[in-house]
């Protein structure tokens, strides 16, 4: 049962607390509860949150300058599947390496609340730096150095992106808007592309029909597409048919 206020956290964190010991006030020096415990010198400080966002995580930081036993704790909303602060691996691998305590408040219908502490402060953990995986950083490289010009903007959702395997899809149909039909080996000696014949066979983007046995003209969709990417082609450098031509193929992975 989802919360209206994270003033609804508070009775069931505080009666978590108050099982194990603590003396528990709310609102102490802007600190949301505040714990003290008989065989703890240092404070217990928990700040809550309906959800886990940015302003609670420098909220818990800030918080640190008064004690080490900082929690922070969230509703855990069971239907909001797939929101980000659904995602308590991450979050709390997050929590761990900022040595900030995390506890989620489940809350129901017939049943009292259940409370789970998903880390606490001071967790000892090994948290390696993520391994790089050479593979995919020398695609990413490649895709860098063979597109010829910076075609998108950064962000975008939703949208075709120029990648490098468009670049060189658009160059090919181009050459047979150019030069009518054609064969594989005409297409790449105009083009510039040196995988002009896979691009073709591929068809990926349905730019190109294969009219009679090797040989290819341009569909409508391909026409549609140098109208609609026309100022990528006039941006194209003239060098660029060289670096096509002795490229590798690219997956259209980014479209």
């Amino acid at each position: 049962m989802a919360v209206q206020h994270e003033t609804e956290l508070y009775a069931p964190l505080k009666a978590f607390f108050e099982a194990r010991g603590y003396v528990i006030r709310s609102e102490v020096r802007h600190c949301d509860l505040v714990g003290i415990h008989p065989d703890q010198e240092e404070p217990l400080i928990v700040e809550l949150k309906k959800t886990f966002n940015l302003s609670l995580l420098l909220q818990g930081l800030e918080r640190q300058k008064l004690s080490s036993e900082v929690y922070l704790a969230v509703e855990r909303n069971r239907p909001k599947k797939g929101a980000h602060n659904q995602k308590w691996n991450e979050i709390t691998l997050l929590c761990r390496k900022l040595g900030l305590g995390l506890i989620t408040v489940t809350r129901y219908k017939t049943k009292s609340p259940f409370i789970e502490v998903l880390c606490s402060p001071g967790d000892k953990v090994f948290v390696p730096a993520p391994k790089v995986i050479k593979t995919r950083a020398a695609r990413l490289l490649h895709e860098f150095h063979e597109r010829s010009g910076d075609y998108n903007v950064g962000g975008s959702h939703g949208k075709k992106l120029v990648t490098a395997y468009r670049e060189r899809a658009l160059r090919v149909a181009s050459a047979l808007r150019d030069g009518g039909i054609m064969a594989p080996r005409e297409v790449r000696a105009s083009s510039g592309v040196g995988t002009a014949a896979d691009i073709l066979q591929r068809n990926y983007y349905g730019w190109f029909d294969r009219v009679a046995r090797g040989r290819y003209a341009l569909t409508p969709a391909g026409v549609k597409a140098l109208h609609e990417y026309a100022a990528v082609i006039e941006g194209m450098p003239a060098g660029a048919t060289a670096a096509a031509a002795a490229a590798e193929v690219l997956e259209p992975a980014d479209d």
